[in-house]
């Protein structure tokens, strides 16, 4: 069993008297993620960074209205932010008039990723007048080229991090573009569609079509979905779209494939909350991406009659089972095949494995693992096309994964065929008989770039939390204090618990009651994953990281402590 990590509690300032309306453990928990006035709380539409502020919409605009008449196709990616910002631009070009508006989503196992040469060939066949990359198409210059050599019109909007050069499009909408003053670098694909598609609504509106007033907004729950499933950072601009997003939800005006994704998750649509749509609706449509066709996930989205829309999200489920079963079985693979070691400090300081059986869809949730579970980059790679490997990675806070690889294929040309992502995670294709060199290369130039690079990231906790404060009250405040995700972490403390009870569920679940030294009404705890512990004597201690949240059975409501994770402490009584 690998080493726990260290907890390293957050800073809090002093001072947080600005924050006095809200309960003491949400003013602790604001002001250590920089929340220090009521106003940054605050959450309102009219508080988005301007439309126009972000370059290249306006132009955008300007060509879809040129193109408003003619057939439009949107080439999408095979994730959830794909998926989102596919059925956003849809739904809102649709409602805007325009007269034929069509999809394109490459599968994954017959073209990879993005607007592709052969994808491109592929749109070529649907004679559109204009093509519309979301969220991919900043590394597409193959594709971009092979249209607009056939007189195609070429929008790309895209959030991933740009190469040396662009693509030659006719108008690129990036806020990672080189010189971009966009104060939000952190738009998902799907908040950059909504940035253009709000220009072009001011421009319609301009133009005197005061009907196509607020059409845009009206898809914020697309726009939260995307945005929360692609786990970008929550700076206050995407917490205001993802705020806005839930309250729709909320309001059970979303669109119904979101309420039907939700209802197949068995989460309450009036109650949602972003983690709702992070584990609950966004893992079934990234399923479809990563087993079958991401097609049937954007259905879903584009689906107004709610029976269809449900039908559509039982498959999804089913397929999103399958998914899971698939991802314990290649978990179990990477476990085994890491070197047994009681020091993480054995590792080497990026993480790569392979296995011939793996699914490539599935090899982004296996780095993972590897990433949380060694905490330090890791990459996992599948067999793909002929003698390829397809490889996904994940990083840690002081590694830019991106930048690695491409320092990687700077110092050894030809080494990786294809690659593109950011500074969390990256794709990559290589020959299969080059892994062991890549393996080498990796940590080679891991070494190089980041050389005091600090492995063993510490869970960050927002402290203890007191007996008076592990009630059904206080997790109701935590759950409703959000919306958190990356960047905007969700609260996370920790504590000193007597087991009263600890027994397995499922396959490799953990289900505890705790006391504390000081109480002894016990609070229920689950550790998903975490059955390896057992077995726990009764009355030991144990040293718990864990969030504090709300378990709902049969109609009862109680606090239940989410276990990140537990240590036996030695010589407690």
């Amino acid at each position: 069993m690998m080493p726990g990590r260290d907890i390293q509690r957050r800073a809090t300032p002093a001072d947080t008297d600005a924050l006095s309306d809200v309960h003491p453990v949400l003013a602790r928990v604001y002001a250590a993620r920089g929340a220090s006035s009521p106003m940054d709380l605050e959450l309102p539409l009219s508080a988005l960074l301007p439309v126009r502020s972000l370059g290249g919409v306006e132009a955008a605009a300007a060509l879809l209205e040129a193109h408003r008449e003619s057939h439009v196709l949107v080439v999408g990616d095979f994730d959830a932010d794909g998926a989102t910002s596919t059925a956003l631009m849809l739904r809102v070009l649709r409602q805007f008039g325009f007269a034929s508006v069509d999809f394109l989503v490459p599968n994954r196992f017959e073209f990879g990723y993005g607007l592709s040469a052969p994808l491109a060939d592929v749109a070529l066949g649907m004679a559109p007048s204009l093509v519309i990359t979301v969220d991919n198409g900043i590394a597409s210059h193959d594709g971009v080229a092979r249209l607009r050599a056939a007189a195609i019109d070429v929008l790309v909007t895209d959030h991933h991090l740009p190469g040396e050069t662009l693509p030659d499009a006719n108008v690129i909408v990036n806020p990672n573009n080189p010189g971009e003053q966009f104060r939000s670098k952190a738009l998902a694909g799907v908040g950059v569609a909504f940035y253009v598609l709000a220009a072009l609504e001011r421009r319609l509106v301009a133009a005197g079509a005061p009907q196509h007033r607020g059409v845009t907004a009206r898809y914020l729950d697309l726009v939260a979905l995307g945005t929360v499933a692609d786990v970008v950072p929550l700076d206050r601009n995407n917490r205001i779209l993802v705020h806005a997003g839930l309250r729709r939800i909320r309001e059970l005006k979303a669109c119904p494939g979101v309420l039907a994704l939700l209802a197949d998750a068995g989460r309450d649509a009036r109650r949602c909350v972003a983690t709702d749509l992070g584990f609950g609706a966004g893992p079934r449509l990234n399923a479809a991406g990563r087993l079958e066709d991401m097609s049937e996930g954007i259905l879903t989205l584009l689906a107004d009659d709610p029976g269809a829309a449900r039908r559509r999200a039982t498959a999804l489920g089913a397929i999103n089972r399958d998914r899971r079963d698939l991802q314990q079985r290649m978990q179990e693979d990477a476990r085994e095949a890491l070197p047994a070691t009681d020091s993480n400090r054995e590792l080497p300081d990026c993480v790569c494995l392979f296995q011939s059986d793996w699914h490539q869809g599935v090899v982004g949730l296996v780095a993972s693992f590897l990433r949380e579970r060694c905490q330090r980059p890791a990459f996992a790679f599948a067999p793909g096309d002929g003698d390829e490997l397809k490889g996904s990675g994940r990083s840690i806070a002081a590694v830019h994964l991106r930048d690695l690889l491409a320092a990687v294929d700077a110092r050894h040309p030809g080494l990786i065929a294809r690659f593109g992502g950011h500074a969390m995670a990256a794709g990559l294709t290589l020959a299969r008989h080059r892994f062991d060199d890549f393996r080498a290369a990796c940590n080679d130039t891991l070494a190089v770039l980041y050389p005091d690079a600090q492995f063993g990231e510490a869970w960050l906790s927002d402290g203890e939390l007191a007996d008076t404060e592990l009630t059904i009250e206080m997790a109701e405040e935590l759950r409703e204090a959000g919306p958190f995700g990356a960047g905007f972490d969700e609260p996370l403390f920790d504590g000193l618990f007597r087991v009263e009870n600890a027994r397995q569920v499922g396959d490799t679940h953990l289900k505890l009651r705790l006391t504390t030294a000081t109480s002894a009404s016990p609070i229920d705890a689950i550790a998903f994953r975490q059955a390896e512990h057992l077995p726990l004597p009764l009355g030991c201690w144990v040293k718990v990281v864990y969030r504090l949240d709300v378990n709902e059975f049969q109609g009862i409501r109680r606090a239940q402590l989410i276990v990140e994770q537990l240590e036996r402490v030695a010589g407690q009584t």
